[in-house]
């Protein structure tokens, strides 16, 4: 599977952000889903235009910035 066949940026959906193409679905959102706990399954349910293959393709999206981009390291303030 290949991320990009399903993930879109376009300036005239969304505001440019990485979207599931075809939806106006963010990849985040997933992501976020993902985050939380929630399974396949659940978003699937929650996000009826999307498919397996969606969740997949946003889990490697994610994994690909993560291996591109250094973030600061920030202390907890808290």
């Amino acid at each position: 599977m290949i991320w990009k066949d399903y993930i879109t940026f376009d300036p005239n959906i969304c505001h440019g952000k990485a979207c599931i193409k075809g939806t106006r679905v963010f990849v985040s959102i997933i992501l976020d889903c993902l985050a939380e706990g929630m399974s396949d399954d659940e978003i699937l349910e929650n996000y009826p235009s999307l498919k397996k293959e969606h969740i997949q393709a946003a889990l490697q999206y994610g994994a690909m910035l993560a291996r591109e981009e250094i973030l600061p390291f920030i202390e907890d303030q808290g």
